[in-house]
């Protein structure tokens, strides 16, 4: 996996939670860490798909809102704030079936003091547009 070097003090915390999380449940493998973008893939499983055996586009926007949220939180210089999703929307482009994987992109459009913007891509094993989500994150003070 490749962390920015200005990131990986927090990647020591993210990854050292010591419970676990919907991202695990789904098998979410974080693969790039940055400023400007942040890649993770899942794999299209028993965890992931609808009773018809393709990937449920639930768990391609909870994908894409824990690239969105992850990044977001990596970006927060105070360590007293967090991020929350505060709206997400998911145009589901593509089918992918049981045994598939998709990897996700995100990328920070606007990162405001309050409110942050990122927008999300997921393809498929060969590169094919399945998912594109927008996600706003609101920063608050840590719960």
């Amino acid at each position: 996996m490749f962390i920015e070097d200005s990131l990986k003090d927090k990647a020591e915390i993210y990854f050292n939670f010591k419970h676990k999380h919907m991202g695990h449940a789904l098998g979410i493998d974080f693969k790039h860490v940055a400023e400007d973008k942040v890649v993770a893939t899942m794999p299209v499983d028993e965890n992931s798909v609808q009773p018809f055996g393709i990937l449920h586009g639930g768990a391609s926007v909870a994908l894409a809102e824990t690239l969105c949220s992850v990044g977001g939180w990596f970006l927060l210089e105070n360590e007293n704030k967090a991020v929350v999703g505060l709206e997400i929307n998911a145009n589901h482009i593509r089918s992918v079936k049981l045994g598939g994987k998709v990897t996700g992109t995100a990328r920070p459009i606007n990162l405001g003091k309050r409110i942050h913007v990122w927008e999300c891509e997921l393809r498929d094993e060969n590169n094919k547009l399945v998912c594109s989500s927008r996600c706003t994150l609101a920063v608050i003070n840590k719960p």
